[in-house]
């Protein structure tokens, strides 16, 4: 459904995308991540064909973004950060506006708002201006923009930002309900809604896909060493000998202070790739020493997350000054690249500026 191939982005000194390659399915939520100026941005604009790469190419369900460029932005629904409302309008004038934009033909057009304001929760708002609406609303209105003609490919950049937690909950559940049509495109700072909707995440580092796989997968990839915190009734000496009869435990640890319950606090490190918890819980039972509580602190998507990034900062060089630290991120350096590669955002943007005509034409 995407591929993209080898894609770079150069902006003066400073390669914010350095030969990405991925290709997407129908049939999964993915989670694009990566820190402030790592390339996300700027490789959703590559893919929406809103800026060209340097090289690289970008085929969006078998039509390149560049040289086919009106059938593959077909195929794509954008939701960028901030969205592209007109907010003079009312709901349904604007859906209709972005349905006129994308050439959805009009004896569909009825049926299919409907339908989008149902998907996107707006249908009592529809006759409301778009100013005078919350900004979660507003927010709900981007992506019922983004999903005008049901595209194949719909690219979310932070679409819960500024959604109350009720709307967030709303909001996940439209998006996992997009899968099985769509390839879906989430782009997002809260670690916790990726590890929540997305069914494969891509993180991204200056400019580099540096891990990718199911969240669970990656846990487990990063994993290292399990650190394993127990409460147990007994004395040190008949806990600590049980334990050191663990061939993969090291490091073990017993507190002299007691918790509430009169345990005594012990933390272990097991270096195996096994969950040695059952092993240890035989062990300490067979000498009448009950476990009150076992718990092992895993990695998770955010510790994966810092490691990788954290180690690819460390292998990259410093930028000299002066160089673009976060081109990759800035609107006004995306908009200085459009232009200087003969691009535009009317051309990508479901919702270009109004003409004189179109005015004319709606009074």
């Amino acid at each position: 459904m995407i591929e993209v191939k080898n894609i770079v982005k150069v902006y003066g000194n400073h390669k914010a995308v350095d030969d990405l390659s991925f290709s997407l399915e129908k049939g999964k939520v993915y989670g694009f991540l990566g820190p402030n100026g790592a390339g996300k941005s700027t490789t959703m604009n590559i893919m929406t064909g809103y800026i060209a790469a340097t090289k690289g190419t970008v085929t969006i369900n078998g039509h390149d973004i560049l040289k086919d460029a009106e059938e593959a932005k077909k195929c794509i629904g954008y939701l960028p950060e901030i969205p592209p409302l007109y907010t003079d309008m009312t709901v349904k004038e604007y859906l209709s506006f972005v349905m006129e934009l994308k050439k959805v033909p009009k004896k569909e057009r009825r049926d299919q708002l409907a339908k989008i304001l149902k998907m996107a929760m707006l249908g009592e708002y529809e006759d409301r201006m778009i100013r005078n609406l919350s900004k979660g609303y507003k927010q709900r209105v981007g992506i019922a923009q983004a999903l005008v003609g049901f595209p194949e490919v719909i690219i979310l950049d932070e679409p819960t930002v500024g959604l109350d937690p009720q709307q967030i909950i709303e909001i996940r559940n439209l998006i996992k309900s997009l899968r099985d049509d769509h390839v879906v495109i989430l782009s997002s700072h809260i670690l916790s809604e990726v590890n929540e909707v997305c069914d494969y995440v891509m993180i991204i580092s200056h400019g580099k896909l540096v891990a990718e796989g199911a969240p669970l997968d990656l846990e487990d990839k990063f994993k290292g060493k399990e650190h394993i915190k127990m409460s147990i009734l007994g004395e040190e000496a008949q806990i600590r000998g049980a334990l050191l009869g663990i061939e993969s435990l090291s490091d073990i640890e017993i507190s002299g202070d007691k918790d509430a319950q009169g345990g005594v606090m012990v933390e272990v490190t097991n270096n195996g790739n096994d969950d040695v918890r059952a092993e240890i819980a035989r062990a300490l039972a067979t000498l009448g020493l009950p476990v009150l509580q076992m718990e092992v602190e895993k990695k998770n998507l955010e510790d994966v997350f810092l490691e990788v990034t954290q180690n690819t900062e460390e292998a990259t060089e410093t930028p000299a000054e002066g160089d673009e630290k976060d081109g990759s991120e800035s609107d006004e350096e995306s908009e200085k690249a459009a232009e200087s590669d003969g691009s535009s955002e009317s051309e990508a943007d479901p919702v270009a500026e109004k003409t004189e005509d179109d005015k004319e034409d709606e009074e």
